[in-house]
Parts: C-alpha cells; structure tokens; sequence
C-alpha cells in the first residue's frame, strides 16, 4: 500500500476555488473542540500530507474549533481553502444549554464573521455557509447580505449547509448579479442511517431532490459523514443479523480486495458521484487521515462498485421500512 499524498485538486463548483478531494473538518467527536495537542496533531498531518481544504463552524465548541485550525495554519493560510459556518443562534451562556435564537440579518452575519475571522487568524475566508436554515429571513435578503461581504473582501464565496432542495434551488435562482451561491455542505455516506422528518432516507433524498440542482447550477457540494456518524466505524460493533451488518461486510469484502481500511471504501463510494466535489472527514487521527485520504485516491472498479450499490440500497430500503 503506497504512503498517502494528496496532490490532485478539484474546482469547487463554478468558484476560482481549487481543493483536495479530502476536506478535513473539526467537529471532532472524541477529541476537545480546542486547541488541544491532540486536535492540531491531527490538522497539522493533513497539512503534510497536502490536503488543503479545512472546515469549521462558530458551534464546535462554540469557538474554539475555530481558535484550534488558526492555530495550526499559522504561515500556510495563503495555501489553503477554508470554510467555516454560522448557526442563526448566539453562543449560550452556559455550556450545555441553547444559545439565544437569532436571524441572518446583514447585521448578524457581519458581526458573527468578524468574530470568526479573529478566531482563525485571518482576514477572509473562502467559503462562508449558512450551518442550518433560518426561516426567518427572507433568501433576497440573506444573498445581499453575503454579496456585501463579499465585496468587503470578507468572505470569497457563500454557501449553505443541511438546507432543503428548495431552499438551495431559492438562492441558485436569485439573478441579482453577485449574490450567486456556491455550493452546499450536507450529509452523505453509503450507509444512510439518519432519516429525515417524513421517516425518509436523507441519503436517497439527497440524491433525488438536490443531486439534479447541483448538476443544474453548478455548485460545489461537500459530503459530510462518510462514516456516518460513526455507525460504520470498525471500534462500533455490529452483529450478524443486524441490518447494517450486510452492507460493512461487502464494505470490508471490497476493502480486503483492495488492501486498504473500510475507512478508505467508504470515501471512495461517495467520491465516485459525480455531484460531490469534496468528502468532508473527521479524523482524530494521523491513521485515521491517512485512511481517509486513500480513500480519496482510490479507484473502484465496477464489480466493487456494484456490490457497494446494491448494499446501500438494500440497507436505505430496510432502513426506511423500519
């Protein structure tokens, strides 16, 4: 098995934005949302290992997440792509407890971006996401409040992330010049355990409802989860008459033919859709970037992605009819 590297870069959408086929994000589960060891260990072997993408968000750890990736990108920030993301909520003022509700006024976005800028050690990001839906404020409104950031030379791009297709079809139609969004950020993984309110695979909805406007608009989409949310993990246990216990065995049957971790299947399946430009991952780890970033390398043939085809679907349908 060769050492990992990535090397290749992919356009973000229609943006000038050229990023590795790996994003490294830092809403990490088992490690502090700080700038622990740990944390900057993990991003600095990205960093070696040449992957140029990062991901944050105001809500991991509520800041801190943030202060962790400006820590560790000190001297290399030209290089790099980052995106981070604002929640229509203040921070609470407590830990534990739900932050003070809040709107996507120009006002907010500006006030909650200078915030981040600070925190990460720079005076602009690249790709600056809405982290969940405000129905609030109207979408005219919210895409003239981030083409005045644009224009500020705050933010490069805008986006949004866990939004309907029809919230993300709203913004692509806005024909005001300069207001154009980017692309998404949004689950997707070959598993698909997460339903959503109607008792419908998120998955199977991604791909019917937002595949076509990506197509159609040219936007950029970073796939979160490849894992999903852990339950394909090899420290999670599952057993045999467990309905995902089929899929991680074809997962692993391709794997051992291949002679890479389940972790790097897994970034490959979801790779292979030509909507995705970029798999966002949560390694906490310099095995676990390693993993992933062969995933991200890694040719399926089309026996493998066959059987990896047929056992998600399978899992989606089972799933949903639970």
């Amino acid at each position: 098995m060769s050492r990992p590297h990535s090397s290749s870069l992919v356009r973000f959408g229609r943006t000038d934005l050229f990023v590795t086929r790996l994003c490294q994000g830092t809403a990490f589960r088992h490690l502090p949302r700080t700038e622990d060891p740990r944390a900057l260990e993990v991003l600095h072997r990205c960093l070696d290992l040449g992957i140029n993408f990062f991901d944050s968000a105001t809500a991991y750890g509520w800041g801190g997440a943030e202060k962790a990736l400006g820590k560790a990108i000190v001297g290399r920030r030209s290089d790099l792509v980052i995106c981070t993301k604002i929640i229509p909520s203040y921070p609470p003022e407590r830990e534990g407890e739900p932050g003070q509700s809040a709107h996507f006024t120009r006002a907010f976005l500006c006030e909650q971006l200078e915030a981040s800028l600070r925190r990460l050690g720079t005076d602009y990001v690249d790709l600056y996401m809405l982290h969940q839906p405000d129905a609030e404020t109207p979408v005219a409104d919210i895409a003239e409040a981030m083409r005045s950031l644009v224009e500020a030379g705050k933010i490069r791009y805008w986006g949004v992330s866990n939004h309907s297709a029809a919230h993300v079809s709203a913004f692509a139609e806005l024909e005001v010049e300069g207001t154009a969004i980017a692309g998404v950020e949004d689950y997707y993984n070959i598993a698909g355990t997460h339903l959503d309110a109607d008792g419908r695979s998120r998955v199977r909805v991604f791909e019917e409802e937002m595949f076509p406007i990506l197509r159609r608009e040219g936007l950029g989409c970073l796939a979160f989860s490849p894992m999903d949310t852990g339950h394909l993990a090899p420290e999670n246990s599952v057993e045999g008459d467990e309905p995902l216990a089929d899929l991680i065995e074809t997962l692993d049957q391709v794997a051992g033919q291949l002679g890479v971790p389940r972790a790097a299947v897994c970034v490959a399946w979801v790779l292979t859709r030509p909507e995705i430009t970029s798999v966002l991952a949560g390694s906490e780890s310099s095995e676990q970037v390693e993993a992933n970033l062969l995933g991200a390398g890694l040719e399926l043939d089309g026996e493998a992605l066959s059987a990896l085809d047929a056992a998600s679907a399978s899992f989606r349908r089972g799933r949903e009819a639970e």
